[in-house]
């Protein structure tokens, strides 16, 4: 496998944490209206009658699907809103994010065989019954179509961009290439575009900026694209790390009610992930944790 150079290693920013910094974390930074009545009960059908008492009853509330997934309201200029974790007092919930990373100019590193995918990664979630929303770039969807159809085709996932070419957004990134000026919506479209053309269907209107960064003009930039920028809270420390302990601790110690972590779908630049969801998910379900999308967190801030 090629080695990954180093202008192209781009961690998240994050708060100082040790055991990122002894890692040397480099995270890579991937949517009938019933008319009408009847004039008498007696019209009704019979299983359309309730009691007022049935009635009365609250209806639980849908989980969020990709045709109706919430979104932020813009800010007061029409930016991007931004969103990183979600509400700390609706119970013990917490959305493991992927990135399925993959910059426009590795097409040549995946030719020679580095794999930007993780299938395996993928089994386990199923296996495990974790929802999860993937952060896909459109070049990942290009590179492997078949997997981004399956992904999208799966309820437990949704997809949502994280941008096409996996170009920076503002500038310093991590040694990331920039996106033009004035080319950021198209970018981020272009990703959507590459989903639809393989067939992903579970969409959300989500997008994460690679590296994670950001500035107001580029948020206002993205407005009309009616996209809410996604962030986190809870870095994993996945990228580049080789043993799934730290990694695995690094989560526990940090996961906090609404929180939103960061992982990787990417088996050349984060080999060990799926060994620590396998530890990840079993301790977080013991402290009563639930698993869910971005899309229901969201909903629910």
């Amino acid at each position: 496998m090629a080695p990954i150079p180093r202008t192209l290693r781009t961690p998240h920013p994050r708060r100082p944490l040790p055991l990122a910094l002894t890692l040397g974390i480099a995270l890579l930074s991937a949517t009938a209206t019933a008319c009408g009545g009847s004039s008498s009960a007696e019209e009704k059908p019979a299983a359309a009658r309730t009691t007022s008492a049935t009635a009365a009853k609250p209806e639980p509330k849908p989980k969020a699907t990709p045709d109706d997934a919430p979104t932020l309201p813009p800010g007061p200029t029409g930016t991007t809103p931004v969103f990183s974790h979600g509400s700390r007092a609706h119970g013990k919930r917490v959305a493991l994010t992927f990135d399925a990373d993959m910059t426009a100019d590795q097409g040549p590193r995946a030719a020679r065989g580095e794999r930007f995918d993780n299938p395996a990664l993928i089994a386990t979630l199923r296996r495990l019954k974790v929802p999860a929303t993937v952060f896909m770039t459109g070049t990942w969807a290009d590179q492997y179509p078949d997997q981004a159809k399956s992904i999208g085709a799966d309820p437990q996932f949704e997809v949502a961009s994280h941008s096409y070419s996996h170009h920076a957004f503002a500038s310093p990134c991590y040694g990331l290439p920039t996106v033009p000026r004035g080319g950021a919506r198209a970018d981020v479209e272009k990703a959507f575009a590459a989903f639809r053309k393989a067939g992903v269907q579970h969409t959300v209107p989500y997008f994460r900026f690679p590296g994670g960064c950001h500035n107001p003009a580029v948020l206002k930039e993205l407005g009309p694209a009616k996209v809410t920028a996604v962030q986190w809270d809870v870095v994993s420390g996945d990228a580049f790390a080789r043993h799934p302990e730290p990694v695995a601790a690094e989560v526990l110690d940090k996961v906090r009610p609404g929180s939103v972590v960061v992982m990787h779908c990417t088996r050349s630049a984060a080999p060990a992930t799926e060994a620590a969801v396998k530890k990840i998910v079993p301790q977080l379900r013991a402290k009563g944790y639930e698993f869910v999308k971005v899309s229901e967190l969201i909903r629910d801030r």
